[in-house]
């Protein structure tokens, strides 16, 4: 056979020879989409083919002629460029596949069909790299099981496939998920029933933090799923239950079995390790997946990304910091590395290292007003509440003007959040009620939700919608609903009901969502108002030991009032001292006047 199953191959660009620009980068993309149906092939990523021409001197975007494609295939270790061709006969169109050997040079295998209009080109190709899948060594049972025809499985359009291509090429070649947008929306608005134009402009948003939209568009994927081929309907069922449901019992299982069916693929077990386990609190499972993820796909930017984020979860600093270093000497790089690259240098106190992703993150869409909001996190974790709100305000106006309302209503909920538990109530119900509209997403609604349970405001309405929109959801029923009701519950003075509320939450209130340890927090400030002071301790020291989960969130500086007070209420003065002053060193730089820093120095003032 030409190729073995442990092989990689580089898929070069079309030679078009047609006058027909509707075929540049569209046959490309089919040819991909129809070799991704194989578990045997595995075709070097966008990801590191940008990463390669940089090293080769070219520009991202460069056409994959022959000679750039073999230096490609060399450079990565590869066996085989993949070559294609389209040529006029009379009416009638010629492709043509070949498999050449970057070694050599020879031709290892080569395949061509005929087209009798340009109608059946797409017909044409997946005819041609069913076979041509056979003879660079796939077995006959696996191509003939797995081999859904383009223009069932795809698009029948040529031209919602080019736009398609072109979306993909920006997205994964340039990094840039703002611009990707107009061309999968182009895509779908030339063939509505496009799932993977779907699938691709939500994962677009999801980058974008327009989750509402993005699960949106990820509901509309999964609708059309009947006629995908095996490997698109693991991808769009995967995220729809993850994203779009939030059903993460099933979404395992969606990514579990794609990882069985296509063992040389690492997206699966990368989105378990870097995003689903961490939100169940799994962390060595977590840490497992995705240092497979990152064997399987060895030099990409997202598998290290996932394993510097899971270090950081399990607070491993050195390796965090080892496989950040690692990633930018091979010269990778993304928006996400750089947002990783903030965190860590903030959960190692590098003020520097903080301002310099700050200031990389300047002028770039989609993710200025991202680092501008993790800028006024840090902030208020210092207690510079000033500050934060200036962060939060440019952020939103940001997110604003480029039309992403939701992340505009996340920063807001952020804000309120903070406000709440630093004790502006008012501030709090304001921000929060401005953040809620008809569309706003899940995250939108329960950090809301938490705002106002925080804030004495109208948050059971709020939950309450929580609850039927989300049935399914495990986040939502089992960490944010929970904490909501409890505090609620606190509100009435009932520490005993806000308690047996939390038992919902136990097996993942240590995950990592998007709103971290709130139940853990609510659960010690309950047990401070059943004067519990052990309990209470127990449970702020949690959210002390995990720094690599609560990050900048602002439960960090008061868990360590919280363990004060619980140390207080026990009757430890050594140790409610030393607490008092660990939460007011943190905070020596605060704005004198946030009611939480008052009512912290008048009881440390009441120890002495």
């Amino acid at each position: 056979h030409a190729l073995t199953d442990k092989d990689t191959v580089v898929l070069g660009d079309f030679t078009n020879s047609t006058g027909d620009n509707v075929f540049d980068d569209t046959l490309q993309q089919g040819l991909a989409i129809q070799l991704a149906q194989s578990p045997f092939l595995s075709v070097v990523s966008d990801d590191q083919i940008r990463r390669t021409l940089r090293l080769m001197g070219q520009p991202v975007d460069a056409r994959l002629t022959p000679q750039i494609s073999r230096e490609l295939c060399q450079r990565t270790a590869s066996a085989a460029v993949l070559e294609g061709s389209i040529a006029g006969l009379g009416s009638q169109y010629v492709l043509g596949l070949k498999a050449v050997s970057c070694r050599s040079g020879n031709t290892l295998v080569q395949e061509q069909v005929q087209a009798a209009r340009k109608e059946d080109v797409l017909k044409s190709l997946s005819q041609a790299s069913a076979k041509f899948r056979e003879q660079l060594g796939e077995s006959l049972s696996t191509v003939q099981k797995l081999d859904t025809p383009l223009e069932q499985a795809t698009t029948s359009s040529l031209e919602a496939l080019q736009a398609y291509s072109l979306g993909r090429k920006v997205k994964f070649r340039q990094g840039d998920d703002a611009a990707a947008v107009p061309f999968f929306q182009q895509a779908i608005s030339l063939d509505p029933n496009f799932a993977m134009a779907h699938l691709s402009l939500g994962l677009c948003y999801g980058v974008l933090g327009e989750m509402g939209l993005a699960a949106e568009s990820f509901r509309k994927a999964y609708s059309l799923t009947d006629h995908v081929s095996q490997w698109e309907k693991y991808a769009i069922e995967s995220r729809y239950y993850f994203s779009a449901v939030g059903n993460l019992a099933k979404a395992r299982q969606v990514y579990e079995l794609w990882a069985e069916a296509y063992p040389r693929d690492c997206t699966p077990v990368g989105v378990l390790g870097d995003e689903l386990d961490p939100q169940l609190g799994q962390y060595d499972k977590a840490l497992a997946e995705t240092r497979q993820s990152v064997s399987l796909c060895n030099g990409l930017v997202d598998p290290n990304v996932g394993l510097i984020s899971v270090y950081l979860n399990r607070n491993e600093l050195d390796q965090a910091r080892a496989v950040a270093q690692d990633v930018q000497t091979k010269k990778l790089d993304t928006p996400i590395l750089r947002w990783y690259l903030y965190v860590l240098a903030f959960m190692q106190k590098d003020e520097a290292g903080m301002e310099q992703q700050a200031a990389w993150a300047q002028g770039k869409q989609g993710w200025e007003d991202q680092m501008l909001a993790n800028e006024a996190d840090t902030a208020a974790f210092f207690g510079r509440l000033g500050k934060a709100r200036e962060f939060s305000r440019r952020a939103e106006s940001l997110a604003e003007q480029a039309g992403e309302k939701e992340s505009s209503a996340l920063y807001k909920t952020s804000a309120a959040i903070r406000e709440a538990l630093f004790g502006n109530r008012a501030e709090a119900r304001k921000l929060a009620a401005a953040a809620l509209a008809p569309a706003s997403g899940r995250d939108v609604r329960s950090g809301a939700a938490i705002a106002l349970a925080f804030a004495g405001g109208l948050a059971k309405p709020v939950s309450d919608q929580l609850a039927r929109q989300y049935p399914e959801d495990t986040i939502v029923q089992f960490n944010y609903l929970p904490a909501v009701r409890a505090q609620l519950a606190l509100n009435r003075g009932d520490a005993s009901n806000a308690i047996e509320e939390l038992h919902a939450s136990t097996p993942i209130e240590l995950g990592d969502p998007t709103f971290a340890l709130y139940p853990v927090y609510v659960r010690g400030t309950a047990f401070l108002a059943a004067h519990g002071g052990g309990q209470a301790a127990g449970e702020f020291q949690k959210i002390l030991d995990w720094p690599g989960v609560v990050l900048n969130e602002p439960i960090g500086p008061l868990a360590r009032l919280g363990l004060a007070r619980a140390y207080a209420l026990q009757g430890d003065t050594a140790k409610a001292r030393a607490a008092y002053q660990d939460f007011l060193t943190l905070w020596k730089d605060a704005d004198p006047d946030i009611p939480v820093l008052k009512q912290a120095k008048a009881e440390y003032a009441k120890l002495k």
